[in-house]
């Protein structure tokens, strides 16, 4: 079984989609958690604040089947086929870790956005801040604490499992 970690964005119907990203990926694999949801504004354009978050969850789906199958939640959920990467979501279903993977090629792993965005870095620490990053060597943590802009983040009262009520 892999440990993957998805990340998740949603800024329409915040609510609806955030609860169906959970209830998706129930059923692509057990033992989910969620970290915190966290409201903050779009990067790249104007629009409407997002809920983003990231949920753990084990599989025994190859890494090619999984990405599939997000994909086609994310359409199922109202995705556009050729979606921009600077617009409006339902649902964004993101690859952040899978195992320990290390990949160049779509779906890149691990994802940069780990090192970018305090919207992937802080929910990945709330996860799994002693877990070591594939090809970098740092922990969540150590890179958390690097992360500039965490306080652009707002925790919203929206949680799908106990550990983070």
């Amino acid at each position: 079984m892999n440990t993957v970690y998805v990340g998740v964005g949603t800024n329409i119907e915040r609510d609806k989609h955030a609860k169906a990203a959970w209830d998706e990926l129930a059923l692509l694999g057990e033992q989910l958690r969620s970290s915190p949801v966290y409201e903050c504004e779009p990067v790249g354009f104007d629009s409407h604040a997002f809920y983003n978050f990231v949920i753990e969850l084990k599989t025994d789906r190859s890494l090619t089947e999984f990405s599939l199958l997000l994909r086609q939640i994310e359409l199922k959920w109202g995705r556009l086929e050729n979606a921009h990467k600077y617009q409006d979501r339902n649902l964004d279903l993101d690859i952040v870790l899978f195992g320990d993977v290390i990949s160049q090629s779509s779906p890149e792993l691990p994802r940069s956005d780990i090192f970018k965005y305090p919207f992937v870095t802080q929910p990945l620490y709330d996860l799994c801040p002693e877990k070591v990053i594939p090809s970098d060597g740092r922990s969540v943590a150590q890179i958390y604490q690097q992360m500039d802009n965490l306080d652009s983040l707002q925790a919203v009262s929206l949680c799908f499992n106990q550990d983070f009520k």
